[in-house]
């Protein structure tokens, strides 16, 4: 249990920050992106969205990552950023079985 627990404690403490989630919810598959043809959202995609620095959007991403609630997928130049809904689903479970 103390593995999953930790993992639980590291995805609140991701999502605990407003501006994350702000990032999380503009990964949603459901948001419109640019173009059809691309997948997922580049960094320069969510700091004109968000409205900050690349050094702090690369911070914030790093973060999700870490706590496996983003993946990043290089696609030639361009990295693209995924949310992954597995782990999101994991992390409402987590937390309902806790309280």
């Amino acid at each position: 249990m103390k593995a999953a627990s930790d993992k639980l404690s590291l995805s609140l403490r991701a999502v605990a920050d407003p501006t994350r989630r702000r990032i999380l919810r503009l990964l949603h598959p459901a948001t419109p992106r640019k173009s059809a043809s691309q997948e997922g959202w580049s960094a320069t995609d969510i700091e004109a969205r968000i409205k900050l620095a690349q050094p702090t959007i690369s911070h914030h991403m790093k973060i999700l990552r870490n706590a496996g609630l983003v993946e990043a997928v290089k696609q030639g130049t361009w990295v693209r950023y995924f949310r992954v809904e597995a782990s999101l689903r994991a992390l409402r479970k987590g937390l309902s079985e806790e309280l």
